[in-house]
């Protein structure tokens, strides 16, 4: 055992070690909040001055993050920064920034390639950097190693570098950061013995796995696995609408198999930052060794096909009320990706409002959630929430269900809204309500 090893092992055993958080948006809060908790001094990271200034004051930016527990970090020792120099205080450092695609639905490896390059000047012996945001197998070798190396600090026996994939579910109450099983791959033996002792105080199970590699693979299955089977569904979803057959239905009744079936439920297009990106980060890599991964680009295909096939079947409804899409008022209902969230990450709902603009219709939202449509990388509406009311419903020429908040009031929307687009099966029982489309 190296000395730097051993030393470290024992800082973080023993909670005598400084956590640094780098990028404090729904991954990092959560997981700074959680070492805080079980006693650890934390450092939190990110280059947006307004987030590193309401955590210093004690206040949450994430809805379904009390602002209590912040000011109760704070209490205890936990400090935001915008100064990456200070990495050199601790001793532990864990990477949460976005891997994002290009236009051209390509990685986008610029959060985790600057935030490296800003941090690796500040890097010291006896530090373990841990990256944990969602990537293709071989990003922790071929981008973070040279990176950190490049001071003179060897990998595995000065500084020790792993890759544990993060696994957030916001708005899940039924687990929360401690009690989400941790997978933990390290470059090195050694490297992945530092990352079990970095985890295993704040992280109830440590799983872990031969490389950083076989991690970076893990964590795409995931969501793979999701992204196919939803696209699956979707596709189900078109045919059975075709056929008069209401596919709720048919998964309700298949989910009564007790083995060999998952329910899974089809909706306007897939959203968070994981299920939409994870399988374009693999066909990319997979391109590299002369592979063609035809069955997850497909799914690709068939999920980003939703929000079209939305805009078709709104166009269908106004058409039978002799409408054009053009023109048109049309409201969207929860712009979140899923419900009970304010979270924004790459929502279907954002492109159907695209779209809607893009045909020339006028277009608002409502949603509990999110007041004010949010500073986003590539999509831009100066637009606030609108307040639900019966007299407001009944002024658009359509509304379009496309999250299903439960604060919602569900009566009044079928009672009053004109034309009524559900794309999430909440009004699948309504048989005689004739200004419903399912969509």
């Amino acid at each position: 055992m190296t000395s730097s090893k051993t030393a470290l092992i024992q800082k973080l055993n023993s909670k005598e070690a400084t956590i640094g958080i780098v990028g404090l948006g729904y991954v990092g809060l959560p997981l700074m909040l959680r070492y805080n908790a079980v006693g650890y001094r934390v450092l939190g990271i990110d280059i947006d001055q307004g987030k590193v200034s309401a955590l210093n004051e004690g206040r949450s930016y994430i809805e379904h993050i009390a602002g209590d527990k912040v000011r109760q970090a704070r209490e205890s020792g936990f400090e935001a920064t915008t100064d990456f120099a200070r990495v050199s205080e601790c001793d532990a450092v864990i990477l949460c920034v976005p891997t994002p695609l290009n236009k051209y639905r390509e990685p986008d490896m610029s959060f985790v390639i600057n935030t490296v390059d800003s941090l690796k000047v500040a890097l010291r012996a006896g530090q373990v950097v841990s990256l944990e945001s969602t990537t293709y197998p071989g990003t922790t070798e071929e981008e973070l190693l040279p990176r950190v190396e490049e001071g003179g600090l060897k990998v595995g026996e000065d500084l020790f570098l792993v890759y544990s994939p993060e696994r957030e579910d916001p708005g899940n109450k039924h687990f929360e950061t401690s009690t989400i099983p941790k997978v933990v791959g390290g470059h090195t033996e050694e490297c992945r013995e530092v990352g079990v002792a970095l985890y295993k105080p704040a992280i109830d199970t440590v799983v872990p796995v031969s490389s950083t590699k076989v991690a970076e693979m893990t964590k795409l299955l995931e969501n793979i696995h999701r992204a196919v089977n939803i696209g699956l569904v979707n596709e189900m979803k078109v045919v059975a609408d075709r056929m008069g057959i209401d596919i709720f239905e048919v998964i309700e009744a298949a989910a009564t198999k007790p083995f060999g079936f998952t329910a899974y439920y089809p909706g306007p297009g897939l959203g968070g930052h994981c299920i939409p990106i994870d399988p374009f980060y693999l066909t990319w890599k997979a391109r590299e060794y002369g592979l063609h991964t035809r069955f997850i680009e497909l799914s690709g295909e068939v999920n980003r096909a939703m929000p079209e096939y939305v805009i078709g079947k709104l166009m269908d409804g106004l058409n039978e009320n002799g409408k054009a899409l053009k023109g048109s008022r049309v409201l969207v209902l929860g712009i979140a990706y899923k419900k009970n969230v304010d979270d924004m990450r790459e929502s279907p709902s954002v492109e159907i409002m695209e779209l809607l603009q893009a045909k020339g219709a006028n277009v608002a939202y409502s949603d509990p959630h999110v007041p004010t449509f949010p500073k986003m990388r590539e999509h831009h509406f100066d637009l606030s929430s609108e307040p639900l009311d019966s007299a407001m419903l009944a002024d658009y020429d359509a509304v379009i269900l496309a999250t299903d908040h439960d604060s919602f009031d569900y009566d009044m929307i079928r009672d009053y809204a004109q034309l009524l687009v559900d794309t999430r099966g909440k009004y699948r029982n309504e048989k005689n309500a004739d200004n419903i489309v399912r969509a």
